[in-house]
């Protein structure tokens, strides 16, 4: 694997993981019956339309078949993708 090819890889995989963090972030949001577009529009109120949230958000099951996703998880997953705007509004649910 050449230099170039490499990073294309890592490219790849940072996108399928960063698709991973947002699609916890939307079944997180159904599972606690809170609307993924509205919490992460208060974190980034200049992001309009956010097409990667859109698709997590057509990706999630219904709260009742989903798995629990712990509060702390979700606020790990977006600190190690450097979302911490997210992360502060999260928590401000969390503690309502």
């Amino acid at each position: 694997m050449d230099k170039k090819q490499l990073e294309q890889q890592i490219i790849q995989n940072y996108k399928n993981e960063e698709q991973t963090m947002i699609l916890i972030f939307a079944q997180w949001c159904i599972n606690h019956n809170l609307d993924p577009s509205a919490i992460y529009q208060k974190a980034y109120p200049d992001q309009v339309n956010n097409r990667a949230l859109e698709e997590a958000i057509a990706s999630t099951v219904p709260k009742q078949e989903a798995q629990d996703i712990p509060n702390q998880t979700l606020i790990d997953v977006l600190s190690v993708f450097g979302n911490e705007d997210l992360a502060f509004v999260v928590t401000e649910e969390i503690e309502k």
